[in-house]
């Protein structure tokens, strides 16, 4: 794949392994939008993008430009896992039916408020609970607002997340987000062990095993996690069936089997999954 990085855009050509579809929609980011044109806007906290599809070239506007070539990892080739795991006939679809994804690299505090939202929760009424945050303390970005900084998010209360219909889950936003902005250190878990960065992790309120193992993952860029939900419970007990029935262990189980390739290949397989069965 070919990248130009414009002053207001990057241009892709010989594209491999990018579509805009895949990579939005298979569960790893919330905050998107498809327009009625066809093309996808995607933001991260106070920035956006516009991600334009032709047969020959992908156009991603933005003022942000060094941004987002790392926000889509535009460097990394996605090719290798085709031809890794090719011996996995399973894999091999999945492959096929997802090969435009990308793991995005994200905020960490974005994901870690997104997926405490996101727990127990399908995705239209997350994005509506996220798109009601940023609208209400979010900075005013024109015709959008960006995602809230933590001292935002600490600045309001549980019945400020109920009345957003957050729910349950309101109490844990306000926990963490007074953790976060009182002295947990965040930027520390870049540099531990996936481990110690889960332990750290599950101390905060709302964040249980699968939570963490998407912000390891998808803030962390830790690929050494295997979020384990309905869907990859499912993969693996139609093709590695072995005894489990803890996630925790399933988790485990696929950690072992793909080492650092664990993330990536879970996202192909919970994709894949999702949408067709």
């Amino acid at each position: 794949m070919q990248i130009q990085k414009l002053a207001d855009k990057i241009v892709l050509t010989q594209v491999q392994n990018f579509r805009a579809k895949d990579i939005l929609e298979c569960g790893q980011i919330f905050r998107f939008t498809k327009n009625q044109d066809g093309h996808y806007t995607v933001f991260s906290l106070d920035k956006k993008a516009d991600i334009f599809e032709y047969d020959d070239r992908v156009e991603i506007a933005t003022k942000d430009v060094d941004y987002f070539a790392h926000f889509f990892d535009l460097q990394k080739d996605y090719a290798v896992y085709r031809d890794k795991y090719a011996k996995y006939d399973f894999f091999d679809k999945a492959y096929a039916h997802g090969q435009g994804i990308r793991i995005l690299n994200q905020n960490l505090a974005e994901m870690i408020f997104s997926f405490i939202i996101s727990a127990n929760n399908n995705i239209k009424r997350i994005q509506l609970i996220i798109e009601r945050i940023c609208n209400a303390i979010g900075d005013d970005m024109g015709d959008w607002h960006a995602f809230p900084t933590i001292e935002q998010m600490a600045s309001v209360d549980e019945k400020f997340f109920k009345d957003v219909g957050a729910g349950y889950r309101a109490g844990y936003l306000v926990a963490t987000a007074q953790k976060l902005a009182n002295g947990f250190d965040l930027a520390s878990l870049a540099h531990m062990s996936r481990n110690d960065a889960r332990k750290a992790l599950l101390s905060l309120k709302g964040v249980g095993p699968k939570v963490a193992d998407c912000i390891l993952l998808f803030g962390l860029r830790k690929t050494n996690s295997f979020p384990v939900d309905t869907w990859t419970e499912k993969v693996y007990h139609a093709y590695f069936e072995t005894g489990l029935k803890n996630r925790e262990e399933i988790a485990k189980f696929f950690v072992d089997l793909f080492g650092d390739d664990a993330g990536y290949v879970q996202q192909y397989l919970f994709y894949y999954q999702r949408e067709n069965f």
